[in-house]
């Protein structure tokens, strides 16, 4: 399973003033409208963070997770996977008991771009229209995270399945960090490691980094033994935001 309703992020290895977080509502192109988790550094971020929840959604471990990246300095919005099957969350968040087993299977990657493509218009209209912006995902959201490589966005993923990322991998070419769980049942190591070599092959500079002996979700304050890595993944992601960072 991904993280629960009960999970949080951990800390990352900087930390400054937290400017605001909120839940609200941004519009797709397509007019859908879909709920957001957005949090603001005090100062002025150096670059934004659009983050791609697991299966279950905007769920409270992304609005948390939201808040450590503003403390890390950067812009960040989690999205929502289900406005247009679900409509907007009720109380800004997906509730623990949310069916997404009868709605993840109707999402779409052209769905997802629309909301992606929102999300980052809104960081851009929060924090400067020079913004520079990459995306991390979770599982389900780590997949379309490595999708997207296909250049229209710089990548961070934790935990993907390759078969999301379909042919969009041959036309890879964008700084990409692939966090492997080394103990991943849902998704084989060797798995993700074809899908960074296809990808590197169409261009791309790919981190691949595997945790060995890690659960799916080892990125969680919860799980102490992987505190190690858990400093690491921010590490790379941290990584990647600075070298694109104004």
């Amino acid at each position: 399973m991904c993280h629960s309703h009960d999970s949080r992020p951990p800390a990352p290895p900087r930390s400054g003033a937290l400017g605001e977080c909120a839940t609200s509502t941004l519009t797709a192109a397509d007019g859908t409208e879909f709920s957001v988790a957005t949090a603001l550094p005090a100062t002025d971020p150096t670059a934004g963070v659009v983050i791609l929840p697991d299966i279950r959604g905007l769920h409270p471990y992304y609005v948390a997770l939201a808040e450590r990246f503003a403390q890390a300095g950067l812009a960040a919005v989690a999205i929502d996977w289900f406005g247009r099957t679900a409509g907007v969350c009720p109380e800004g968040v997906r509730p623990e008991g949310f069916d997404w087993q009868s709605h993840i299977p109707r999402t779409t990657p052209e769905g997802i771009d629309a909301d992606v493509t929102a999300a980052i218009a809104h960081l851009r209209e929060r924090a400067g229209a020079g913004l520079p912006v990459v995306t991390v995902g979770f599982c389900f959201g780590g997949s379309h995270s490595w999708r997207l490589a296909d250049g229209r966005l710089d990548l961070a993923g934790f935990y993907g399945r390759p078969a999301l990322v379909g042919d969009a991998a041959d036309a890879a070419h964008l700084p990409t960090v692939m966090l492997i769980a080394g103990a991943d049942t849902a998704t084989p190591v060797d798995d993700q490691l074809a899908l960074a070599e296809r990808m590197r092959a169409a261009g791309a500079e790919v981190d691949a980094v595997v945790y060995d002996g890690a659960p799916h979700s080892f990125f969680d304050r919860a799980h102490g033994e992987w505190a190690d890595a858990c400093m690491d993944a921010w590490e790379h992601v941290l990584a990647l935001t600075d070298r694109v960072g104004r």
